[in-house]
């Protein structure tokens, strides 16, 4: 028995560790299934308790890489609390795929269609920790690490969910092909593997349009960088806004074509320049150069307490055409729940001194474009809202043509944090359609196709500048149609399925 305890949760942590060297900045995508194998092989004999703490160490092992960055910027224990405390949110996955595998059943042997339900459950687990709790953390799910590969192809039709779905269920199937191996049942052993890989490469039939259908958009994108990296990177808030400012000098000597707007990162001018007469001049000037309006991201303290993370589009001269607030600030960082409690464990929380309160969607800005002559509705997400599916898709059920993500990657080092953002930025543009680019203060930066191709990107810690001729799009992708489906329909499937488990495991033992 203790052998077999140790067995199954060495299986489990390195299955997790699998997982996790699927994404950047490993980027071993094949890594993900053979991750989900050896996690289907943790479990198949555990019982719920025991599968809910495997599948726990799993998470564990899986996030506390994932996640480094988290402890680049706020410190130790901060990040060895969001990987544990995620992690047990992967472990409820644990316990739903064992209550419903040892369900009472007519079957005498693990059913070959059971990786797909392995599959529901874990994507149903995915959507749960996307939206709880303080609004959930959607950050490493599965899908995104095959950003570049036929099956995410999959997001136009069902978003990340969907694609998430088959990875799963692929895995699963590679790991019930090695159990019914090990018991020399060779046709499933073999045919289940198969048969993954068949349902990866479904994405193919799916053709992605990326031809402009109103228009091309002209942007030149300013990554600035910052004075130095880490934490204290933003007590230079003005030389921050210059080195933009400079930037897009830079970006105008080049002569890079026509231009309707130039874009800046999420905290590129920290100090409102409505407000702020100093950094006022230097945007303006900027705008002036470039002859067109400048997209930025400032903070707005005009609320009467905490403030706005708001992205606004100064017009040359000064105007104020547009702004966005962010909907969905990132609790610990933009804002502390349960301060004093938390206080308790960690003095990081007095590194947010002003919290982010949240604004009002849709996540999109109007944009008077004189090439096209019209106003142009363009997608506007901050940082973090771009692992969160319903910011996204309504914001293109909103109009948008076109998505920036504009974020700030400084006070997370060398890590992987934003080659992870850019992947999901990558799925972003399958989903709905769009050209998509992430604009970040020291990168990476990206311009992405509609169909997920990553065109140009920058370095990290460097100040560079981008130019895209972007495809104005107005198709409505299923992935954005159905999104309402996709969101509650994953979650409550898989909720119904442990469900019906539960109610015939009880039956069968109170004999009722």
């Amino acid at each position: 028995m203790l052998i077999a305890a140790t067995r199954n949760l060495f299986l489990a942590v390195l299955g997790g560790l699998a997982v996790n060297a699927a994404f950047p900045d490993w980027g071993w995508w094949p890594a993900a299934y053979a991750g989900v194998a050896l996690l289907w092989l943790a479990l198949r004999e555990a019982t719920p308790w025991r599968a809910f703490l495997l599948t726990w160490a799993f998470g564990i092992a899986f996030l506390l890489p994932h996640v480094y960055w988290a402890y680049t910027s706020v410190g130790l224990v901060p990040w060895i609390a969001l990987s544990i405390a995620e992690g047990a949110f992967i472990g409820l996955f644990g316990l739903g795929w064992s209550l419903v595998r040892r369900a009472p059943s007519r079957h005498t042997d693990v059913p070959w269609w059971s990786p797909a339900v392995f599959g529901l459950l874990w994507v149903g687990m995915e959507q749960v920790r996307s939206m709880i709790p303080f609004g959930g953390f959607p950050w490493g799910r599965i899908a995104f690490s095959q950003s570049d590969l036929p099956v995410a192809r999959l997001a136009w039709l069902g978003g990340v969910p969907l694609t998430g779905l088959v990875v799963v269920t692929a895995g699963a199937a590679l790991g019930l092909g090695i159990e019914v191996l090990i018991r020399r049942r060779m046709v499933l052993g073999l045919a289940a593997p198969l048969a993954g890989g068949t349902l990866l490469m479904t994405g193919l039939l799916i053709p992605l349009d990326t031809q402009a259908t109103e228009g091309t958009l002209n942007a030149g994108f300013v990554q600035g960088n910052v004075p130095n990296a880490g934490l204290d990177a933003f007590a230079q808030a003005r030389q921050v806004t210059q080195n933009h400012r400079d930037g897009t000098f830079a970006l105008m000597d080049s002569d890079p074509g026509p231009l309707d707007v130039v874009v800046w990162p999420e905290n590129a001018a920290d100090y409102d320049p409505r407000t702020d007469a100093e950094s006022a001049t230097m945007v303006d000037a900027a705008a002036q150069a470039a002859g067109v309006p400048i997209f930025l991201g400032t903070n707005d303290f005009s609320p009467e307490e905490g403030r706005y993370n708001t992205s606004l589009l100064w017009a040359p001269g000064g105007d104020v055409l547009d702004t966005y607030s962010k909907q969905r600030p990132a609790p610990f960082a933009e804002y502390v729940p349960m301060r004093d409690f938390v206080s308790h464990f960690s003095d990081a929380v007095d590194l947010v001194r002003t919290e982010v309160i949240p604004g009002e969607g849709p996540a999109t800005v109007t944009l008077p474009v004189e090439s096209v002559g019209r106003d142009v509705e363009v997608g506007t997400i901050i940082c973090f809202e771009v692992a969160y599916d319903p910011i996204v898709t309504e914001a293109v059920a909103a109009g948008a043509e076109v998505l920036f993500v504009q974020t700030n990657n400084a006070n997370f080092g060398l890590t992987a944090e934003s080659t992870q953002q850019l992947q999901m930025t990558q799925f972003r543009a399958i989903e709905t359609g769009r050209a998509t680019v992430q604009i970040s203060t020291v990168g990476v930066s990206g311009v992405v196709a509609p169909n997920g191709r990553i065109v140009e990107t920058t370095g990290l810690f460097t100040a560079e500048q981008m130019y895209a001729q972007l495809p104005l799009r107005s198709e409505i992708t299923p992935a954005v149609q159905w999104r309402h489906v996709w969101q509650w329909g994953f979650l409550l499937v898989p909720v119904l399925l442990v469900g019906v488990a539960t109610v015939r495991t009880v039956k069968e033992r109170y004999d009722w």
